[in-house]
This record gives structure tokens, C-alpha cells and sequence, in this order.
């Protein structure tokens, strides 16, 4: 289901892409230039071949990754295709250039498994623009795993970065406007490298990242390696997280206090001194203030608070 309606609006994109492209680029005597194909075009296309086997050596990365860690999971994956072989091919698209003929367009997880392995993958090849590999990319792995929150906005800032659009990103990750925002507001704000260093976080949701681009907007002073220490070599990505938040949510409470008690002693006293004697007061609404400015006059306070009864007592009595 989730396919499918990825594929219709993305479907959708690649028409309003071509229209756009065929109405501003078009130039006399030439066909109209290759555009976005939709991404049901390229599904039907790539599901229509064989998969072929490709030596391991002969692929690169993708450019661009919307996973951090393919090494997750991954002594399962290699046990399954040691057991079973490998059931879902990847898909890889031509280079151009020196080194390795092809690029994966998605399927990181499987190539690295069957090179753990010593085998050759499974594949279908392709030929497809940056483009077409990342819609294909998003797509695919949208509709086979859930991507954490922050992978889902590290990934949304590097299709803006290729040019993609707020609506096409919106379609690609099948999010909304609002969800976008907030993705792309947390990939800008927040150091990569101290998104790496926490990880992918996938129990995590949107709020602690949310928080935490809070706290590192208010903490400006602080830089990348003084918030890199604060992150704890051990535990999960999610525990990193939450320690890292908790962290900056004491140093948030005490630089509140101390602004605090700053502006405390920078402002005048706001007791009436009781004539010449070492006493001062404040009486405001319901409540009444009684300092003394001696240590040796402290036994006042005593001698006020055990004689509160006798004082209302009196005070009842008055006239």
C-alpha cells in the first residue's frame, strides 16, 4: 500500500517535472530533453529484467546515503543469504569515470553482506540520472524499513541540496509540510558530526531531537567538541541521546540561576531597614520578609518564629 501510493504521487512529480523542464528548456530543433521519469515507470522497468550477478569489487557507494549504519543487523542478513541466498536483488546504476562500474541506488545492506560473504551480488542494472537513483532510493527503501527521524532529515537536506524541491522531497518521503519543516530545521541546526556521533536513534521520535536543536540554539557559546564530550562513548544511540539532552538541561537550569541570582545582587535592596538596628523588613500582600544583616543578631529569627503564636494572640486582642 505504501508502495503504491508513493508511486502515484510520485508519479504525479515526475509530470509536473517534465512539463516544467519541456517549457523552459526545450531549444529549436531539439527533442524535448530527458526529464524525472515517474516512479512507477521505473519500477515496472527495473521488476521487467533479470537480476544479474556483479562481483562486489565493481560497485561504489551512492553518493548519498538515507542510512547511517549498514553494519546494523547485518550478522543476521549474512546468515539469511548464507542459509537461504540472497531473495531481494539490489539495484545498481552505471558510473562514468575511473573505478568501479557501478553505483548502488539502493541495497547497501545486501552488497555488504554478500562481500562479507566472498560471493557475488544480486542485481538489476540500470541507467538512471542522480535524479532518478535517489527518487528510486527513497522509494524503495521507504516502502522495505523504517528510517529514523534524524536519517529521514540528514537524507531530506541532501535532496535539497541536489536540487529537489520542498514539494518533491515532501512526495519522496511521503511526509507533509509540517513534518518537512521540522526535518530539515533539525538537519540544519544541529552539527553533522555530532549526529554521528550519536547515531541513528530509531526509538527516538522527533521530540528528543526537537529538544535538543532547542537546547543547542541557547547554548551558542558551546562549541562542537565541548558538545562531542558530553556524548558517552558506551550505550545505544537513543541512550546518547537522552544523556546528552539531560546534560544540557542541567547546564540550562543552573545558567538560569545564575542569571538569577545575578540579577539579584545586582539590584538594590528591596528591604526597609528597621531605623539604626541591624534588622530589615518587607511586608508585600500576604506575605511578610524579616532579614538580619549580623551573624549574631540570627537568634532574632528565632525569637520572632517562636513567638508567632503570642504576636497573633495579641494582634486578636487589639481594638
Amino acid at each position: 500500500m505504501k508502495r503504491d501510493l508513493l508511486a502515484k504521487s510520485l508519479a504525479q512529480m515526475g509530470s509536473k517535472s517534465s512539463t516544467a523542464v519541456e517549457e523552459n528548456d526545450q531549444k529549436p530543433g531539439e527533442g524535448a530533453p530527458r526529464s524525472l521519469k515517474s516512479m512507477s515507470d521505473v519500477l515496472s522497468q527495473v521488476s521487467a529484467q533479470a537480476a544479474q550477478e556483479v562481483d562486489v569489487s565493481e560497485i561504489s557507494d551512492s553518493e548519498i546515503a538515507d542510512r547511517f549504519d549498514v553494519a546494523e543487523g547485518l550478522d543476521d542478513l549474512i546468515e539469511s543469504i548464507r542459509t537461504s541466498g540472497q531473495q531481494l536483488p539490489a539495484l545498481l546504476r552505471y558510473r562514468r569515470g575511473v573505478g568501479p562500474r557501478y553505483e548502488v541506488v539502493y541495497g547497501r545492506r545486501r552488497i555488504a553482506a554478500c562481500r562479507a560473504l566472498g560471493i557475488k551480488v544480486k542485481a538489476y542494472i540500470k541507467e538512471m540520472d542522480q535524479r532518478e537513483a535517489l527518487v528510486s532510493q527513497a522509494l524503495e527503501n521507504s516502502a522495505r524499513l523504517e528510517r529514523s527521524f534524524i536519517e529521514q532529515a540528514i537524507f531530506a537536506i541532501k535532496l535539497e541540496e541536489q536540487g529537489f524541491t520542498r514539494a518533491e522531497i515532501g512526495d519522496v518521503l511521503a511526509v507533509d509540510k509540517g513534518t518537512l519543516s521540522k526535518l530539515i530545521s533539525v538537519a540544519r541546526d544541529l552539527p553533522d558530526v555530532l549526529i554521528y556521533a550519536i547515531g541513528a536513534a530509531h526509538e527516538a521520535g522527533r521530540r528528543p531531537w526537537l529538544e535538543l536543536r532547542r537546547l543547542i540554539k541557547i547554548e551558542t557559546a558551546v562549541t562542537d567538541a565541548e558538545m562531542l564530550s558530553l556524548v558517552p562513548d558506551n550505550g545505544t544511540p537513543t541512550e546518547k541521546l537522552s544523556a546528552l539532552i539531560e546534560s544540557l538541561q542541567a547546564a540550562e537550569g543552573k545558567s538560569k540561576k545564575a542569571v538569577g541570582l545575578a540579577a539579584e545582587a545586582a539590584s538594590p535592596n528591596p528591604l526597609s531597614r528597621l531605623k539604626d538596628r541591624p534588622v530589615s523588613f518587607k511586608a508585600k500582600g500576604k506575605r511578610l520578609m524579616i532579614e538580619v544583616s549580623e551573624q549574631k543578631e540570627r537568634g532574632f529569627i528565632g525569637f520572632v518564629e517562636a513567638n508567632l503564636e503570642r504576636l497573633y494572640d495579641e494582634w486578636k486582642k487589639m481594638p
